[in-house]
């Protein structure tokens, strides 16, 4: 599935927070999706446990929606999956099901689930726990503003400014940026940077971090292109240290 955002006109008002549905019912699917929407949060989409581990895996989103009740692999399989695999372990899942038992509910936080809606559920409940979640999960200082030399990174708005003028950084080279600032000071391989910026799961060459690379430089401009580093042999780093 594609990532759907929500409009342009919008995109200033966005939580940037990014939601994995993941049911076989599609109008459950269709009903999330709009009630996420509303609340200005991307969102992506999934059916089975197959398609959701890949979305997962790729595009690493901040909050999973799993369904109990899957085809083939269950759920509450894919949720102890994802809580042993130290990439996914820290993505936060809240557990939708018919299933209101208390055994069940107790199962599913067992298996890693960070909460649980019994089906029905109101789209302003689901909203409500939802965000619940993320402030709980969210580590203190990850949506803070990060600032060097005068070069200034907004994860919330996702603004990139220097010196106060705004710069045109595309999604790609923001998430490089927003690595690197706040990974300073450190060579990462080509590989490594794969892994974190575009994920494990993502087949693309290393010399395409290369390209990235120049494109980052090239909208960080004379005043500030000198902290993005070549470190011959290994790969690159963030440096304010010539």
């Amino acid at each position: 599935m594609m990532l759907k955002q929500p409009d342009a006109l919008q995109e200033s008002l966005m939580s940037n927070k990014t939601v994995l549905i993941v049911d076989d019912e599609a109008p459950i699917r269709e009903m999330i999706a709009v009630a996420l929407e509303m609340a200005d949060y991307a969102y992506l989409e999934a059916a089975d446990a197959i398609e959701a581990h890949s979305q997962v895996v790729d595009q690493q989103p901040d909050l999973i929606l799993l369904d109990w009740m899957l085809p083939g692999t269950s759920g509450i399989e894919l949720a102890r999956r994802l809580k042993r695999d130290p990439v996914t372990a820290e993505i936060p899942i809240i557990m939708l099901t018919a299933r209101s038992e208390e055994d069940n509910k107790i199962l599913g936080l067992e298996a890693g689930a960070d909460d649980y809606i019994t089906k029905p559920f109101s789209p302003r409940e689901l909203v409500a726990r939802l965000k619940a979640v993320l402030r709980r999960t969210t580590p203190p200082g990850v949506e803070d503003p990060v600032e060097v030399e005068g070069l200034r990174l907004d994860p919330v708005s996702h603004r990139v400014t220097a010196n106060g003028s705004p710069l045109e950084v595309g999604p790609t080279e923001f998430r490089l940026l927003q690595f690197f600032m706040t990974h300073q000071e450190r060579a990462y391989t080509r590989n490594q940077l794969l892994d974190q910026v575009w994920g494990g799961n993502v087949y693309v060459e290393e010399r395409t971090v290369d390209v990235h690379i120049r494109r980052l430089r090239k909208a960080l401009g004379a005043s500030h292109e000198h902290l993005v580093q070549t470190v011959r042999g290994t790969g690159y780093r963030f440096s304010t240290q010539a």
